[in-house]
């Protein structure tokens, strides 16, 4: 098997909590090269935790011949600039969310992207987890008829360390591009990508001079159906789904958020009663890993990825736009 000698930019908690330990896991897909960072202290953590070559700078790894595909964990502010350099020296690319700040900058790497048949993947592992698997299959099989509303939230207390990349305007940061992008991508997720967001409100927080939460519906353009969404980081915990149709209800918690190995759970109320789905324990950030081996090796339609892609930039910008209108 023909391994992808990958890329890492940046040293972010992400990569070291969850997507290195996976990568380290799928010998026979991945070879980490080396890491670029410009944080010399979680360089050298990240050297001796994972046996990993180290590099002081971004560009070792992005204008390295050996690498042909690059993880980027570093903040929204700095994605379009480095998702840019990649594609330039020919490099597949895995980007954390939000894939830009912008959605005039989301058409451009996209149009990049695929004018050179590169991947270039905005990372949701949830989409790769067996709960929402589960609740796709459900759906299907008309367990509650035709679907009528959805809501979605993602929302958390406020973080202590008021210095967090979240609360910093200059690197992208605020609640829609973090946590409102999730619910943005679940309602495409069960209801398709024809939808259009009708009304949205965003709180500013003068003291950071972003948002820290807010709220919108979005609404199908060829039906009534509509998903309503909340999320933000001055919230009361919650992170959950709720599908309601004609002939019953799905309802998930933790949908965005459950740990690599839990046992997951969806609640299913129809016609027949209640019915509580426990699910087989699994790793979504191994599944997204494997899922983007495929498509840098061709076994995948890289044109998903870009629709995908499009539309979740275009639907965070409507939010935007129409917020508190």
């Amino acid at each position: 098997m023909c391994m992808v000698n990958l890329g890492i930019l940046g040293c972010a908690n992400i990569a070291e909590r969850h997507i290195v330990p996976a990568l380290k896991r799928l010998t026979g897909q991945y070879n980490i090269v080396g890491v670029g960072t410009r944080n010399k202290k979680r360089g050298e953590l990240f050297k001796s935790k994972f046996n990993l070559s180290i590099y002081d700078n971004y560009e070792s790894i992005v204008n390295n011949e050996a690498i042909n595909a690059v993880y980027i964990p570093l903040p929204n502010s700095l994605h379009e600039e480095w998702i840019e350099n990649s594609l330039k020296t020919k490099k597949h690319i895995l980007v954390e969310k939000s894939l830009t700040t912008s959605f005039d900058a989301a058409l451009r790497v996209n149009k990049i992207a695929e004018k050179q048949n590169l991947v270039l993947v905005e990372n949701f592992q949830f989409r790769f987890h067996i709960q929402t698997k589960k609740i796709k299959q459900l759906l299907n099989d008309e367990e509650i008829g035709e679907i009528r509303n959805v809501r979605s939230t993602f929302c958390f207390p406020p973080f202590a360390n008021k210095e967090n990349i979240r609360y910093q305007k200059k690197l992208g940061g605020g609640s829609l591009l973090d946590a409102g992008a999730y619910p943005v991508k679940v309602s495409q997720i069960i209801l398709g990508d024809n939808l259009e967001v009708v009304d949205s409100n965003l709180y500013l927080d003068k003291t950071f001079g972003l948002d820290t939460w807010g709220n919108a519906t979005l609404k199908c353009l060829n039906s009534s159906v509509c998903s309503q969404i909340a999320f933000g980081f001055d919230n009361f915990y919650q992170c959950n789904l709720e599908i309601l149709g004609s002939r019953g209800k799905i309802t998930a918690d933790r949908i965005f958020t459950s740990p690599p190995g839990s046992v997951s759970a969806i609640k299913l109320e129809n016609d027949n009663g209640t019915k509580i789905i426990k699910l087989e324990p699994c790793n979504h950030f191994e599944n997204m890993l494997l899922y983007f081996y495929d498509l840098v090796k061709g076994k995948r339609n890289l044109k998903n990825e870009y629709v995908e892609n499009i539309n979740q930039s275009r639907l965070i910008n409507e939010i935007k736009e129409k917020t508190n209108r």
